[in-house]
């Protein structure tokens, strides 16, 4: 009885809601603290992403890197294996995608755009594979090489950007912006809605999020690596190579963000330039968490955490928020998301939940 209860969805949601809740309550302190109202702050942040074409699509937009660098988190956290490392393959991925597309112009976008993304894939699942190589082989920890491979990432990015693949152009007139050379336009992903920057990578995600839970659910490789998760001893015991599918999950973890990475190269910006992650890295495993490590729940949580990424956005320029406070709220979702999982795993506290909800529906049913 109290596993059905602990497993009930209507008792996640509330666990994770009231989680919500209670991020933007702080938030509103923080809020009153730099002498700002929170209900007229938090009216835009909600109803931005919501009351304008604009807005509804620019969170679609948001939600796209998020889906893709949380499919990969899904796969990892299954496996028991953590991947803090987005940020860094995102980055991989991105350069990679924009060292191939300059490096072959002229070729058809038919079959341009396929080797830009697996190129992109590639980057991500061999930046991702280190970490989980040292972790396999090594018994590293992996949140501690991930952060780091992320640093060497970071770095390694802006050196080919400020240098080697500058755009020439930046450099004739002497202006040096650290970015590429604009792509060729026919590898830019099409856009779902003529004036916005909604793309077809939104439509990409989505079909990659019903493969992954079909890969995980109902592939011979996707139970092997949700025992090893569940169980690494027991699953060495019953002969499976542990070592060998810790790997495999932080490469295939890496791939999806350094997908993502192309995405917004190819989607968005049509070029690698500094600051193109925007958090996507570490706010992807808030909604993989958030979709309760679901490959088709981490669909609707990507699009809520867009939503919010975005209506923060929207809050800082309309109400002359500090960008520190909006920061701190982020973090703060984040932290409340992130432990709310420890309440999930209290079968007792769980009951209690559960029990309040029922009266709570009976009494209003009467």
């Amino acid at each position: 009885m109290k596993t059905q209860i602990t497993k009930s969805w209507m008792v996640q949601l509330f666990v994770l809601f009231g989680a919500l809740a209670g991020a933007v309550a702080i938030g509103a302190v923080l809020l009153a603290i730099a002498k700002t109202n929170p209900l007229i702050a938090y009216r835009v942040m909600i109803s931005g992403p919501v009351s304008s074409s604009f807005g509804f699509t620019e969170t679609l937009v948001r939600a796209t890197p998020l889906l893709l660098v949380g499919l990969g988190i899904v796969i990892s956290f299954r496996s028991g294996i953590l991947n803090i490392g987005g940020e860094g393959q995102i980055l991989v991925g991105a350069i990679a995608a924009s060292a191939v597309g300059l490096a072959l112009p002229g070729w058809p976008g038919m079959l341009l755009l396929p080797m830009v993304l697996l190129a992109s894939c590639a980057a991500g699942a061999l930046w991702g594979g280190i970490a989980g190589w040292l972790k396999a082989r090594l018994s590293v920890n992996e949140i501690l090489s991930t952060v780091m491979l992320n640093q060497i990432a970071l770095q390694l990015y802006l050196f080919l950007i400020r240098g080697p693949l500058i755009d020439p152009q930046e450099v004739a007139y002497g202006t040096g912006v650290p970015q590429t050379a604009m792509l060729a336009k026919q590898i830019w992903l099409t856009r779902l809605i003529p004036g916005t920057r909604l793309h077809s990578g939104f439509i990409l995600a989505l079909v990659l999020a019903v493969l992954v839970y079909v890969f995980l659910w109902r592939t011979t490789i996707g139970y092997r690596m949700r025992a090893v998760g569940a169980g690494p001893g027991a699953s060495r015991y019953a002969g499976i190579k542990v070592e060998l599918y810790l790997i495999l999950a932080m490469a295939l973890a890496g791939a999806f963000a350094g997908l993502a990475g192309a995405v917004e190269v190819l989607g968005v910006h049509h070029r690698s330039l500094e600051g193109l992650s925007a958090g996507y890295g570490f706010s992807g495993i808030v909604a993989a968490l958030f979709g309760r490590l679901h490959p088709l729940g981490t669909i609707p949580a990507a699009i809520l955490i867009g939503a919010l990424i975005l209506g923060a956005d929207m809050m800082q320029r309309a109400v002359n928020v500090p960008a520190a406070i909006i920061m701190a709220i982020q973090g703060l979702v984040i932290l409340f998301v992130v432990s709310s999982d420890i309440l999930l795993r209290k079968p007792e506290l769980m009951a209690r939940i559960s029990t309040r909800m029922i009266s709570i529906k009976a009494w209003r049913k009467a």
